[in-house]
């Protein structure tokens, strides 16, 4: 790696050697603590095209004080929205230069260097807004919550959906006993699709020199180089395991993140991919089933979650309408031993008791289990109100984050080797499959290593 972009991150090593033992006594909030005298959070973002754009907008809202991001002319609309916020291409120059003026860091990157980012950036006592997928291996989600535990900050993942009152809704229902016991769960999705699921043509893909506005080298990030391809960015990069993690990754966090919190899931003890012959090396398989096999946890029974991608037919649940399509966009139900449990898309909008006939009857009988108190407008916004001692810590925080995604990744591991994965949580391993623990831990390249010593 270039010299200039080593510098910084051999300054926060030494940095964090030296504040260690400040970073780990309890933090208080922002608001109780006096440190901002306007009452608002110093906000710097790295990644502000894409989905960085709502964290940008959310920034606006405090003291936005730094925007981070490898690529001009992504960023350019947020340049040019905000004029006077100080502009980096390196995240480690910038926490460099400007840690002191920095109270929170919201992350929206490609899932490849969530990790480092989140990580570089907790190292040095910052809350961390990190987009969903939360990290690109289950060792880096690991780390990520041994280091918000560590450095005591208050974090929270992009997923919009747990902030929502339907995703109450049905924590309501399944804990009144509502649905009854359910042992299966079956979810879809119209992934993968354009723009974010385009295989090139050829394999390897063509390479070409990279646009002036973009510093390839630290697009890239902990992975090994390659050649710039327009087949990588700005967007396709979701397709390839080097970057992404498939369209479970872009979508499993959504779409999982009901049944998982609702019905406690914890860690799966099977996952079995059906996949087809992915286009070419390194590319997902453009179509997929993913079968995940949970225990009992107390009396609840054993859970037998299937994600269907585009292609497949997804079975209808055995009380819905007749003739009724399911919707093409995706969704989720729960098949209980008393009702099924619905909702469309990707995310618990409007979560129904199916058929409809059936929740117009018990709709009375719902209206009466107690609510669930509401958290907002969306995950930054929930964040941020914690972060000023004005709200809970958020939903989304990295002790249940960390799970949900490493659900994901357990799929997404499927699917990229072809194997059943018979996973050992405790020992954070594939029993009996040693070869695989290279993907669960990735090596990362020269300047990029952090949470070694949290292991």
């Amino acid at each position: 790696m270039r010299r200039e972009h080593q510098t910084p991150r051999r300054a926060f090593i030494k940095s964090s050697a030296l504040a260690a033992g400040a970073l780990t006594l309890p933090r208080v909030s922002i608001a109780s603590s006096g440190g901002s005298p306007n009452g608002r959070i110093n906000i710097a973002v790295v990644g502000a095209g894409g989905m960085g754009g709502y964290a940008v907008e959310q920034a606006a809202t405090e003291n936005f004080v730094a925007i981070c991001d490898v690529d001009d002319a992504r960023a350019a609309e947020a340049y040019d929205a905000h004029p006077k916020v100080p502009r980096f291409k390196d995240f480690r120059v910038m926490l460099d230069k400007m840690g002191k003026e920095i109270d929170a860091v919201a992350i929206s990157t490609p899932d490849h260097t969530h990790f480092a980012v989140a990580m570089a950036a907790m190292e040095l006592g910052k809350h961390v807004f990190v987009q969903k997928p939360l990290a690109h291996n289950i060792w880096q989600l690991r780390t990520l919550r041994k280091a918000a535990r560590h450095y005591n900050v208050i974090t929270q993942m992009g997923n919009q959906g747990h902030t929502f009152e339907g995703m109450r809704r049905i924590k309501e229902w399944v804990d009144a006993g509502i649905v009854g016991d359910v042992s299966e769960v079956i979810t879809w999705t119209d992934r993968p699709n354009d723009p974010w699921f385009i295989p090139p043509e050829r394999f390897p893909p063509d390479t070409a020199t990279p646009p002036a506005s973009l510093d390839w080298d630290l697009w890239q990030g902990p992975v090994d180089r390659r050649q710039y391809s327009q087949a990588y960015v700005p967007v396709r990069w979701r397709g390839w395991w080097a970057y992404g993690c498939g369209s479970l990754g872009d979508i499993g966090c959504h779409t999982f993140d009901a049944p998982f919190w609702a019905l406690d899931l914890g860690s799966p003890t099977k996952v079995e991919a059906y996949c087809e012959t992915p286009p070419g090396d390194g590319f997902i398989s453009m179509n997929s089933v993913v079968v995940y096999q949970f225990p009992a946890r107390g009396r609840k029974p054993p859970v037998t979650l299937k994600w269907y991608e585009k292609k497949f037919d997804v079975p209808k649940p055995r009380r819905w309408e007749a003739g009724k399509p399911l919707p093409a966009e995706g969704g989720m139900y729960m098949e209980g031993t008393r009702e099924t449990l619905f909702h469309a898309g990707m995310r618990p909008e409007s979560p129904m008791i199916t058929p409809a006939d059936r929740f117009m009857e018990i709709k009375g009988e719902l209206r009466k289990i107690d609510r669930l108190p509401p958290v907002g407008d969306g995950p930054i916004e929930e964040w941020i109100s914690a972060i000023k001692g004005d709200g809970p810590a958020p939903g989304s925080n990295f002790d249940y984050a960390v799970p949900l995604t490493e659900m994901v990744l357990l799929g997404a591991l499927a699917q990229r080797t072809g194997r059943a994965i018979e996973w050992d949580a405790e020992a954070m391993t594939v029993k009996g499959q040693p070869e695989l623990d290279p993907i669960i831990k990735e090596p990362a390249r020269d300047g990029w290593q952090y949470g070694e010593n949290l292991a």
